[in-house]
Formats: C-alpha cells, sequence, structure tokens
C-alpha cells in the first residue's frame, strides 16, 4: 500500500559570528551529528520569518538574515514501510549573523533529538564528518571569507 507525501518546507540558517558558524548538535539514528538551525515554515509566515523563529527556538540567539545560499530538494521515502507519509523536503538557506549576544544559552523548543549547540570553527567545517557532506562542501568559500553563490542542491 503506498502512503501519501507530503512536501515540507523549511528554513536553515549558517549562522555565522567571529568566524565560526553555529550547528546544532543532535542524536540522529543512533549517531551524533550536527544540523544547520531550522526547520519547518509555518503557513502564512514569510521564509525569513520562519528562519528567525526556528533559529531562536532551537537557539536562544536573535540572528538578522543575510542573502539565501542554497535551495536543497530531496524526497525521503520509508523503505520500511511502516511510515504513515513520506516527505518531498525543500530546505531554503540564508546566511545569518547574530543580532545581540552570541551566548549559547539554548532555545525553548529544541527539536527532541537535539543535544546541544556548538560554535565550530570555519576552518574546520570541510573536515567535520559530522556534518552532511552537501553542506560541508557548500560551505568551504566562507573559510576565506567569500559569500558562495546562491545555488540549487539535489539530494
Amino acid at each position: 500500500m503506498s502512503v501519501p507525501t507530503r512536501i515540507r518546507t523549511s528554513a536553515k540558517a549558517v549562522v555565522l559570528h567571529e568566524g565560526s558558524v553555529l550547528l546544532t548538535r543532535n542524536l540522529w539514528n543512533g549517531r551524533e551529528c550536527h544540523f544547520l538551525p531550522g526547520g519547518g515554515q509555518e503557513i502564512g509566515e514569510s521564509l525569513p520569518d520562519a528562519v528567525r523563529r526556528e533559529v531562536r527556538e532551537e537557539t536562544g540567539l536573535t540572528v538578522k538574515v543575510g542573502p539565501l545560499l542554497w535551495v536543497l530538494e530531496g524526497w525521503w521515502d520509508d523503505p520500511s514501510g511502516l511510515a504513515t507519509e513520506n516527505f518531498h523536503r525543500v530546505e531554503i538557506v540564508f546566511l545569518c549573523t547574530v543580532d545581540g549576544s552570541a551566548e549559547l544559552v539554548g532555545g525553548t523548543e529544541q527539536d527532541i533529538d537535539q543535544i546541544g549547540l556548538d560554535w565550530v570553527p570555519l576552518e574546520k567545517i570541510t573536515s567535520l564528518e559530522t556534518l552532511s557532506p552537501r553542506y560541508r562542501d557548500h560551505m568551504a568559500p566562507l573559510v576565506s571569507g567569500d559569500i558562495p553563490r546562491a545555488a540549487y542542491l539535489e539530494r
């Protein structure tokens, strides 16, 4: 039996501060990994508003939203057949900077799998095995201070 597929739009942030990028630390499928902060867009909410809200909820930080970096599109189908729905995901990633304090106090509505927050020095990003290579590779220009060109990334 086929299950329905739902489109899920989310806004993600590459938050830069003093030569580092903010990542959430998560326990995902039994292993520790890093994600960009952000999450699902709500009905009637603009993407910049969604990324500001999600970063605040997950990290406690307020950010200024800058240019669009990437649009990442992919599909997730549960091979076990146990899922009640599959996902067509569209992630929109923005370059952001901290607006106010950069102290990591934690958010009020962290994801269930989130176990921490890390400011990761940009020079370590390209070798950070716990971050998806899809993001690692596209974040490489930030190490030398260049802003990556906006790109469409397909899984």
